[in-house]
């Protein structure tokens, strides 16, 4: 049957369901939050971007928090973390084999983990 039989009448086609991506095309991916070794120099690195005086003038009492950090089959890695000085809070983003500091709000820190985590089973 033709285009104007469909439109005029013919017979409907029933709406095909769609299809999952199958476990064989989907890439593999792992969390890797908990690799101390991973985390730990994804920060070391983070700091060395920092600014002593303008980003931190005393290192005590410095934090690093995840919100993701995964591996992914033909990707690489993909993270979101912060560091919190006594100064500031500083966003990065591990990409790859890049690692950028990003002009982020917790807000959006926060948002873009539950994105990110919601759509790659975190």
């Amino acid at each position: 049957m033709g285009f104007f039989g469909n439109i005029f009448g013919g017979k409907k086609k029933e709406p095909e369901e769609p299809k999952a991506p199958s476990a064989e095309s989907a890439p593999a991916e792992e969390n890797r939050i908990g690799d101390r070794e991973l985390t730990a120099n994804l920060a070391d690195a983070a700091m060395g971007m920092l600014a002593q005086g303008v980003d931190y003038g005393d290192l005590a009492g410095t934090q690093c928090q995840f919100g993701y950090l995964f591996w992914i089959e033909d990707h690489g890695l993909e993270g979101l973390f912060k560091i919190t000085t006594d100064k500031t809070t500083a966003y990065f983003a591990a990409q790859k084999d890049k690692l950028m500091r990003l002009n982020f709000t917790e807000e959006l820190f926060r948002s873009t983990t539950e994105t990110f985590l919601s759509m790659h089973k975190g």
